[in-house]
């Protein structure tokens, strides 16, 4: 299939919230801070955990790895920082609870001061085979960054039973507040461009489509200059409409490609492989610089803080750490998002460590959440059927919540509960102010449990 028209493309239904971009939308990438410690958990992406590969007092070098698995559905972990293990305990984990993690005190002889490394030599994708790249990617403990965490080797390595054909490369960014993979595609854009051929080659996808939201203009340039510089090969940037939740993978494959994914199921088996431009970005340093994935960059914003930017963060830094970093707060705030403020997890202990899918810390003020909670008095539904319009899967979120609220799961998964992707538009647009997906996160952890799937 071939995108030629340059009309921005989209999907049925979502919202246009307020992007408040315009906090850190001119923030260039801040580097070279080096915390004084780390915890790097043992959990940070879809599969099973990895098991410590260093004990208590263990001396580490910055880029070792310090933690794997054999399944195949796993990443390894690697230290951002040269230092002492000062224990292998339990770490505040921001989806599970608590999570074990190998905490490392920093040197202060070997401060770690990168950015991204910069691909200055004639990249030749001949000197790669699809063995080589599927090896170097999984060694460097590669994720999707864009935040569902799904090991990257998985995802591309070849697989006969699923052979996959096109590939598109998510540079939406469709919450609100969150920038850095737009400060990403300008500063990194030669990184990720070579990032993609690499994929495209392991892959073995034959088309590309990197899709880019059309308020981003600056980025769908650069990336047009870069691209034309290093060859197009197969690869084409299509401008999506500006819409949330646009950066969802499924919402994106329909958009660009007019292909649902089987309720349940995943892009491969329409032949599809989705990555994160940061991803791509960070397959170029591991495989053409043999960089293991250490560091990410971090949007830390919202109106409380003193200094919001996009900062390059080694993995494991806490969110306290990472404030003060910042400058610290200048109002008082009510609330600590890891992520946006669609799909984010509210923070209870900020010395929650940063993982490799932390892409934003959002701070919400007092003086916003009292307004909300003003604004937003809950009444009875209405049956405006507001929450149908914007679903971008075309559920009931009525129907499904009320079934949780009353215990009735059966009606919940008849209404299919699991294919909801949890994006917050229903919630967002219910006049009577109902929590719709939080019923719905509710009934899924109740169904996980009786699964035993869940502790």
């Amino acid at each position: 299939m071939s995108v030629t028209s340059k009309k921005s493309l989209t999907f049925p239904g979502g919202i246009h919230p307020p992007d408040k971009k315009s906090l850190t939308v001119d923030s260039k990438i801040h580097t070279g801070f080096t915390p004084k410690e780390v915890a790097v958990l043992l959990s940070q992406h879809i599969g099973a955990v990895c098991e410590p590969l260093v004990s208590k007092g263990a001396l580490v070098q910055a880029g070792q790895k310090i933690g794997d698995c054999e399944a195949f559905v796993s990443a390894p972990i690697h230290s951002p920082v040269t230092g002492k293990v000062k224990e292998i305990a339990l770490r505040p984990h921001v989806v599970m609870g608590r999570s074990m993690a190998i905490v490392i005190e920093t040197l202060p002889a070997h401060p770690v001061k990168r950015g991204c490394v910069q691909i200055n030599e004639e990249f030749d994708i001949n000197k790669y085979s699809v063995e080589k790249i599927c090896e170097v990617v999984r060694e460097a403990g590669l994720v999707g960054m864009g935040g569902a965490g799904f090991p990257t080797r998985v995802k591309i390595e070849p697989n006969p039973r699923l052979p996959k054909t096109t590939m598109i490369v998510n540079g939406c960014e469709c919450e609100p507040y969150i920038t850095c993979d737009y400060q990403v595609m300008l500063e990194w854009t030669k990184q990720i461009i070579i990032g993609i051929k690499l994929a495209k080659k392991a892959s073995g996808c034959s088309e590309v489509f990197i899709g880019i939201e059309d308020n981003k203009p600056r980025a769908i340039e650069m990336m047009e200059t870069v691209l034309g510089s290093l060859g197009a090969d197969g690869i084409e940037i299509v401008p999506v409409k500006t819409k949330y939740p646009q950066g969802g993978e499924r919402q994106l494959i329909r958009s660009i490609l007019k292909k649902n994914v089987p309720t349940g199921g995943i892009p491969p088996m329409i032949g599809v492989l989705v990555l994160n431009v940061a991803t791509c970005a960070a397959i170029a340093e591991a495989v053409v610089a043999n960089v293991p994935l250490t560091h990410r960059v971090v949007t830390v914003t919202g109106e409380a803080i003193a200094e919001p930017g996009n900062y390059y963060v080694p993995i494991g830094t806490s969110l306290e750490t990472l404030l003060e970093v910042c400058g610290g707060v200048t109002q008082k705030s009510a609330r600590v998002i890891m992520g946006g403020p669609m799909m984010g997890f509210a923070v209870a202990d900020l010395t929650t460590p940063t993982t490799k899918t932390s892409g934003c810390i959002l701070v919400i003020t007092k003086e916003q959440m009292g307004k909300a909670k003003f604004e937003r008095r809950q009444t009875a539904c209405i049956r405006c059927g507001r929450c149908l319009e914007v679903c971008p899967e075309n559920l009931n979120p009525t129907k499904i919540a009320h079934a949780v609220k009353n215990n009735m799961m059966d009606v919940a998964k008849s209404y299919y509960i699991n294919a909801c992707i949890e994006c917050g538009c229903c919630s967002y647009i219910c006049p009577a102010n109902i929590e719709l997906t939080g019923h719905i996160k509710t009934g899924k952890i109740s169904l996980a449990r009786q699964k035993k799937k869940v502790p």
